[in-house]
This record gives structure tokens, sequence and C-alpha cells, in this order.
């Protein structure tokens, strides 16, 4: 079996946040009134379970895993999984109201975390010994935390459906005591072969354990790959992400919420040039699943049911239009070599190390002497990469700016000067511009300034194109 045809069905992805407020949820979205059948979801975990289980997103601050992965002293991850465990109690006590559904949330939760530990204290046994090595097992020890999150919140939410009435079920594809090896499509096959769509309702592990490892090629991704790849096994007639805000022309609070807008409609090329700047709307891999696919991608506001959200294929646009202004803090790594000139490998070796140390590159300029990159990492990798390039090319003059990028974006920027007029904006607001470039593409305009000044610079540039009194573009239903 190579793909299940539902019928007429949408599969929708529910994130962290969300989860949280999963009971606000019950009438809007699931509809416990008329429970409305013939569509799959998929849940992340409940909002900061998973910087618990691993580390967090933004700060870094080590959670169960990074500190099995140091090894600290008198098992520090021990305390941590026992963190976690009062966290996700605390998650769904806070969702279920009656006391057999808590005292069955309460079992699962104890199963699953008592089944992890075991784990971890077998393999730092196994692993005193001299023929085996931690660091070959930790891939495997991070996969094993993560389903841990998705796991809880779809066993959560499936008891909070069904105590309401709807028939939810749980779809575990986290690989939980499960001795078989599979790919990811045989994974998610096998957990939706025998679901009756139309008179269930899925809920599915944003996890899902396979050959290919999902943290290992996507890290913290993956739930959005499990999901756009459910869409395009099961021939979904639309793929949905419910998200607590819309997909909107900026952030609200840097211009003011009367003067952003809904996208409405757009490509998936934008949704890539977002994902780079590291707005999120879908990770690029899964985006690829569902353009390949032929599933259109619809981003709405989870508590705003009615309203059709953002719309999200192939189309091009009408007409030359910028649809949002986003920004982004980057570190500019400017390599300057004068006997650079006609000599290859500068850039490979950039690109090299920074690849090594795992780093994220949103954009980059060369001259004959000069490579910069902008990458999103924080300031001590930086240093390492500085370190390890200053002993590639001993010669080279290499600095580290702290800047930000204020990108841009539509389907078609053709005819807008966006670098010209943004340019001037930018000049009459007092900010000083230290590069800026547009590829021959027209769907991105970059401008990077000072990291004090990505706020300033989005709101003029969202106010210089998507000001009051222009006319907002048709939105699709």
């Amino acid at each position: 079996m190579t793909s299940i045809d539902f019928k007429n069905h949408t599969v929708e992805k529910i994130g962290g946040t969300s989860m949280s407020r999963i009971d606000e949820l019950l009438q809007p979205l699931f509809k416990v009134d008329a429970p409305d059948y013939g569509r799959i979801f998929v849940v992340s975990a409940f909002g900061g379970i998973t910087n618990q289980l691993l580390e967090h997103k933004k700060t870094g601050e080590a959670g169960v895993y990074a500190q099995f992965a140091e090894n600290t002293e008198e098992h520090g991850w021990m305390g941590a999984l026992s963190k976690v465990d009062r966290a996700m109690r605390e998650a769904h006590d806070a969702l279920l109201d009656h006391a057999a559904d808590k005292s069955d949330a309460n079992d699962f939760v104890r199963e699953r975390i008592e089944g992890a530990r075991n784990c971890l204290i077998d393999l730092h046994r196994l692993c005193s010994y001299g023929h085996f090595r931690l660091s070959q097992h930790m891939q495997v020890t991070r996969e094993l935390l993560s389903g841990l999150g998705e796991a809880h919140s779809a066993y959560v939410t499936s008891l909070l459906l069904r105590r309401h009435g709807i028939n939810a079920r749980f779809v575990d594809l986290s690989g939980w005591r499960d001795e078989r090896e599979m790919t990811l499509d045989e994974r998610i096959l096998d957990g939706l072969t025998d679901v009756d769509v139309d008179s269930e309702m899925p809920i599915v592990t944003g996890y899902a354990q396979c050959a290919e490892g999902l943290m290992n090629k996507f890290d913290r991704g993956y739930s959005e790959v499990t999901f756009s790849q459910i869409a395009a096994l099961t021939k979904a007639r639309e793929a949905i992400i419910h998200k607590e805000f819309h997909l909107s022309s900026a952030d609200p609070k840097l211009v003011g919420e009367d003067n952003v807008r809904k996208l409405g409609h757009t490509n998936y090329d934008v949704a890539d040039q977002l994902s780079n700047m590291g707005m999120e709307a879908i990770h690029p891999t899964a985006a690829k699943a569902l353009r390949q696919a032929e599933v259109p991608l619809r981003v709405t506001n989870a508590f705003e049911p009615h309203d059709p959200g953002t719309l999200i294929d192939e189309a091009e646009a009408e007409k030359g239009v910028a649809e949002i202004v986003c920004g982004v803090d980057v570190f500019a790594l400017e390599l300057f070599e004068q006997d650079m000139v006609g000599v290859k490998g500068y850039d490979a070796k950039t690109l090299q190390v920074l690849t090594k140390h795992g780093l994220r590159i949103v954009s980059k300029t060369s001259n004959a002497n000069t490579i910069t990159h902008y990458v999103d990492a924080p300031l001590s990798a930086m240093r390492s990469v500085e370190n390890e390039l200053s002993e590639a090319y001993p010669n080279s003059d290499i600095n580290i700016r702290s800047t930000a990028i204020a990108s841009v974006i539509g389907r078609d920027l053709r005819g807008l000067h966006v670098l010209e007029r943004g340019l001037a904006a930018l000049r009459e607001g007092k900010i000083d511009v230290i590069s800026a470039h547009q590829t021959t593409r027209t769907v991105d305009a970059q401008f990077v300034v000072d990291r004090e000044d990505r706020d300033a610079c989005v709101k003029i540039l969202h106010d210089t194109f998507m000001g009051k009194g222009q006319e907002a573009p048709k939105l699709v239903a």
C-alpha cells in the first residue's frame, strides 16, 4: 500500500500554543455540538513541553536531552524528567474536567515517563563500559524524548473529545514499544490503515518514529513534516494549519493592529521566504510535499473559525504586490582577504564550517575579495566559526557584526521598485542601511540594518508598501 484515499477529507494541524487552549476550541474548531468528521488532526505537544524535553528553542536552556547529553553530575536529567512529568500533569489537569479522564491521563504520563527514565538509566549503565559510546546513541535518545510530548497531547485531546461526544481516535505514530522498523510513509499508513474518517476523528501524534529519523533530518520542524506527509499520502482535499493568529502583513505589535491585513492568498514561494526569515508559516520540506502532491495549504486563526484564513497554493499574483514585511536578527560574518580575487574555495570553506556547526544561513553577498554570510545563530557559535576560519585563512580579516534583516516579500514584486522606495523611506526615517539586495526572482527584497533598528525598519517598510488607504488584495474563501 502506497497511499490511502479517504475521499474529500482534510488534514489539520494544531500548534503547541493553541493546544494549551484546546478546551476553548471544542465548539469553534471541533464542533462538538454537531461533529464534523472527515477531518484528521495532527497535534503538537502542549506549549513548553518540548522545550523541557529537549532544550528551549529560543534561549537554549537545557532540558532532559541536553542534560543527559552533558552527563551532568547527580543525574540532573532525572530531575529535568520529573519536571516534565509535573508539567504534563498540570497541562492536562487544566483541560480535563472528569476525574476518570484525569486518572487515565495520569496513568498514560506515568507509563511513558517512567519507561523513558528506565531506558535512559539502562543506556547510561551500558555506556559505562568501554565498548559503548553515549555519543553514538544520542540521536535515538533525542527521537525517544521528542515523541513523548506529542503522544501526551494527542492522548489527552482524544479523552477530551470523547467526553464531549466526538468519536475521537488516538493514533500513536511515536513507535512506543514497537519493535518494527518502518519508513515514515509506512508508519503513517500503518497508523491510519483501518481508520474510518467518516465516523471517527483521528488525533495523530505530530512525531512519527521512522527509519529516516525525523529529528535527525528536520529537528523541531518534524510535526509539520508528519502533517504534510499525511496530507500527501491520504490525498487530502486541503491541508490546514490552525494557529493562534492570522498570517498577516506584519507583526501587529510592531505596526499596529489597525494597519496589518491578513494575506488571504499567497503561494508556496512566499511561504519558503517566510520560513527563511524564521516565521515558520510551514517547514520548507513540508511545503514541498504538499506542493508536489498538489494539496493546497490553508493557514487559519483557530479562534476565528468562520474566517477562511490564508490559502497557499501555486497561483501567481495577478499584479505586483508586496504581501508581508518581517525581520530576523542575524550576525553578519564578513571574511575579507585581498588575495581572494580569482581564487576558488573561500566560499566553499566558509559554508563547510557553518554546516559543521549546524548554523542557518539567511542570506549572503560577495564581491571580488569579500564574502558576507548573514547567519541566524548564537554568538558563541559564531566565535567558534571565526576561530576556525582564522586558522584556515590566517591572512584574512574576519569581522562579526550584530545586525538584522528586514524583508519585503510578495509573489511578484516587479514594478514596485522595492529597493529604491525602501531605501528612500529608510533614509527619511533616519535608518542607516548596511546593505540591500534583491534576487532576480523578485519575490523578496532584503535590507540589512543594525539590530536595534530592526523593528523601526519593519514599521517603515510596512507603512511604505502597505500603509493605510491602500487596497488589500482580494481574499480567497
